[in-house]
């Protein structure tokens, strides 16, 4: 069984389900898993675990990174080009105007209502769509960097960069941006231009797969110390025995022979097998 990443170009107009239907279909493989959905409407980098490597989600790095295509004159019910319009402004405005440093930092952020995000059982988009009221409550993100790339006066788009935590919604920027200026605003192209290590530069498109070929050792994409084990070792790492500790702490990943043993975690003088992989 095949074991590693592919880091795939989602095209517009498909779902990260429907990339995953595909490659299962092109590969022959059933164990393949997305690590976090991009919008039908969003394209860009979309990590993709193949075999027991989608057991190793949780130890990959979070952080973001998007080219965001922003529309000022309306908003919308969905904060992108997919809704409809709730509002319209004929007022026009200059990059002067467009005010970032209020998204810095850590920030609380209210979440699209046609979001997948649940209250009390149900996703947000399915009140929406029902015409229910519900009360949604701010998240807590981190903008780690966002910045203005490009100014569009005649078509009032802006191109703003931005690195953030996961569970960060770019479109609810988007519409917070065009509210706070007064002219409204929506999201109408965006783009995932980094996952964790997983870069655009690195991606590939569906139509271009070779698994065997475009397949990423995992111990490239783990930002986790790693420890290489000898062959006494690994035959107790295989037993779901621990090993030794010599200075390490929390998670880190074994190996062997450049491939990933096991992940396990450091504690005081023993390193405790988490998940075996060879």
């Amino acid at each position: 069984m095949p074991f590693g990443f592919l880091n795939i170009y989602k095209p517009v107009g498909m779902t990260s389900h429907d990339v995953v239907a595909v490659l299962r279909r092109l590969t022959k493989i059933k164990q393949i898993g997305h690590t976090g959905t991009l919008d039908p409407f969003a394209e860009g980098v979309l990590p993709v675990c193949v075999g027991k490597a989608t057991r190793l989600i949780e130890f990959l790095d979070d952080d973001k990174e998007y080219l965001a295509t922003v529309q000022f004159g309306s908003s919308t019910t969905t904060y992108d080009i997919e809704g409809e319009k709730t509002f319209v402004s004929d007022e026009k405005i200059t990059a002067d105007d467009i005010d970032l440093t209020q998204f810095n930092g850590e920030i609380e952020q209210f979440p699209p209502i046609y979001s997948a995000i649940k209250v009390n059982g149900k996703k947000l988009y399915e009140y929406a769509r029902e015409g229910k009221d519900v009360e949604i409550q701010p998240r807590r993100v981190v903008i780690e960097k966002i910045e203005l790339k490009s100014f569009n006066e005649e078509l009032q788009q802006a191109e703003i960069l931005i690195k953030c935590s996961k569970g960060t919604y770019i479109r609810s920027i988007a519409h917070d941006l065009g509210q706070n200026i007064g002219v409204g605003a929506h999201l109408v192209k965006l783009i995932r231009t980094q996952a964790g290590k997983f870069k655009v530069k690195n991606s590939i498109m569906l139509d271009g797969i070779d698994a065997a070929a475009n397949l990423i050792n995992p111990l490239e994409m783990l930002d986790l110390p790693q420890l290489i084990v000898n062959e006494e070792q690994l035959k107790k790492i295989r037993h779901g025995m621990p090993i030794e500790n010599c200075g390490y702490s929390g998670n880190i990943v074994l190996t062997y022979d450049n491939n990933i043993v096991a992940i396990a975690l450091a504690d005081s003088d023993k390193i405790k097998v988490k998940k075996v992989f060879l």
